[in-house]
């Protein structure tokens, strides 16, 4: 398989109303760039059936191999995250035992360290056991709604938590052997350099000339301001699953680049 597409579905009301910032999509943009993934779109809706399954479809059928979708996997009536996906997919609601053990053994534990007054499963938190048939649930090593894993023809979708601590800590811990799977041994890396140039557009020439030269690294240049002492960041990224072809393209691209920018005395430092 080649460099799998990603795309991330963060769900919540909040985040559109703003009362609450998505750091979760800039993590897992980070996360899965880092594995070698290639994310190729975010979306951002609210906690409505409708447009949730219409992110979802859309993914789908673009082929996306990993879509993860983030929040509504609570215990209250606006967690609708999984009933979502169920209906978009034509896949009946069913308690799952995996899930509901886990979710029994995480409230006996809080119920043990005096965090809860009853471990019992109330309906809401039965509610957090409802999985699209064929699902897999995630352990939560956080809270108590456990995350989800289902396969749907060649794609893949991960449900977690919308609560940071929770997504991080299933990404890494029950998530972590999937995504090793799928991933297998790709790798990425990347270098940025300081260039002494207060105007973007001057070198824009030059990183379209790198850019069109090296088609598997990826080249971006940031600048927040003008200015005679002002340096502008230029990335290289490359991902792939040979390790040393991949430094190698980065390697050509790198020398080329600081070949073009020191003919027109320009100088460049890697930070």
């Amino acid at each position: 398989m080649g460099q799998i597409r990603c795309e991330i579905i963060a769900i919540g009301n909040e985040l559109l109303l703003g009362e609450v910032l998505d750091t979760n999509t800039h993590w897992l943009c980070r996360q899965l760039t880092g594995l070698g993934g290639k994310v190729t779109r975010c979306f951002m809706v609210g906690d409505d059936p409708e447009e949730i399954g219409w992110a979802l479809r859309s993914s789908l059928a673009r082929g996306t191999e990993l879509i993860i979708t983030t929040g509504g996997l609570g215990p209250t009536a606006d967690d609708i995250t999984l009933q979502a996906i169920a209906r978009a997919l034509n896949l009946p609601l069913e308690e799952n035992r995996e899930a509901l053990e886990m979710i029994a053994d995480r409230y006996r534990v809080l119920y043990q360290a005096g965090y809860v007054q009853d471990p019992s499963l109330t309906p809401p938190r039965r509610k957090m056991a409802l999985f699209p048939r064929g699902a897999k649930p995630l352990f939560n090593p956080v809270g108590t709604a456990p995350a989800m894993l289902l396969e749907h023809g060649k794609s893949y979708i991960v449900s977690l938590p919308g609560v940071p601590e929770e997504m991080k800590g299933i990404f890494r811990s029950s998530l972590a052997p999937f995504l090793e799977r799928i991933f297998g041994q790709s790798h990425y890396e990347s270098i940025t350099l300081s260039v002494e140039c207060g105007d973007e557009s001057s070198i824009a020439a030059i990183l379209e000339k790198i850019a069109s030269q090296h088609p598997d690294v990826y080249v971006k240049s940031r600048a927040r301001a003008f200015g005679k002492e002002v340096r502008l960041k230029v990335t290289l990224a490359a991902s792939g699953t040979d390790a040393d072809k991949v430094s190698e393209a980065l390697g050509r691209a790198l020398s080329h680049l600081e070949e073009e920018l020191a003919s027109r005395g320009v100088k460049v430092s890697r930070t």
